[in-house]
């Protein structure tokens, strides 16, 4: 008889985008997080799929300033002031962003890919497709609606370039997107990263390592506490 498989003690379920880059930052930390916690084998992160902005249309290309200004209600210059502090932040934790070159572009078919990644190969190849395309979109200045762009990195990430093609030419994988969203909206996420561990405990917005590694302690010793206030 087969062993039985023993659950992660700790199962963390995040909302993401690849576009995001308080996401990407927060991607790290986590990761630093559990390489930190005591038993690092038993925190299993799953990536839940969540689109910033549903507005843009297939193809099209303007600079990232352009709707990061369009919510605060800043223009394009409080935008670019946005990014410069985002670039300020990454830089802090070691990462370089290049988010001057950078164009917004729907993620849907990137969220898909990862879905895909997920049932191919993991955990771990769903955290390397995740990594590949965040890259591609914030460091490379990369189009990650582009089906070219996102064969290519997906082959670069391990993933299987039949299967990837032909998720990019059917709708596989959708349901699972829509359904990650749905789950947002049902539960109130309105920005991510948001990071939720069963149903009592969660934190929103890119926390600092020891924030992430308070949350392990607290899933560690039970439900109980509610969610966590957003960072200022």
């Amino acid at each position: 008889m087969a062993p039985l498989l023993r659950r992660p003690a700790i199962v963390l379920d995040v909302w993401s985008d690849v576009v995001c880059s308080w996401c990407y930052i927060a991607k790290h930390r986590l990761h630093q997080a559990v390489l930190a916690w005591e038993r690092p084998q038993e925190v299993e992160i799953r990536h839940r799929a969540f689109e910033t902005d549903t507005g843009l249309q297939p193809g099209e290309r303007v600079p990232v300033a352009d709707p990061l200004g369009r919510k605060p209600g800043g223009g394009v210059e409080g935008g670019r002031r946005m990014t410069d502090e985002i670039t300020a932040a990454a830089r802090e934790d070691g990462l370089t962003l290049n988010l001057d070159t950078a164009v917004a572009a729907r993620s849907f078919d990137a969220h898909r890919l990862v879905a895909l990644a997920r049932e191919m190969g993991g955990p771990g190849l769903e955290q390397a497709a995740l990594e590949r395309m965040f890259s591609a979109h914030l460091i490379e200045g990369l189009a990650i609606d582009d089906h070219g762009v996102l064969q290519r990195i997906s082959a670069e990430a391990g993933m299987d370039e039949r299967r990837v093609a032909a998720v990019l030419a059917a709708e596989s994988y959708a349901e699972k997107v829509r359904a990650d969203e749905a789950e947002a909206q049902r539960l109130g996420i309105t920005r991510v990263p948001f990071v939720r561990a069963g149903a009592d405990i969660a934190v929103a917005g890119a926390q600092s390592v020891e924030a992430y590694l308070a949350m392990f302690r607290r899933v560690r010793r039970g439900p109980g506490r509610r969610r966590a206030a957003e960072p200022t």
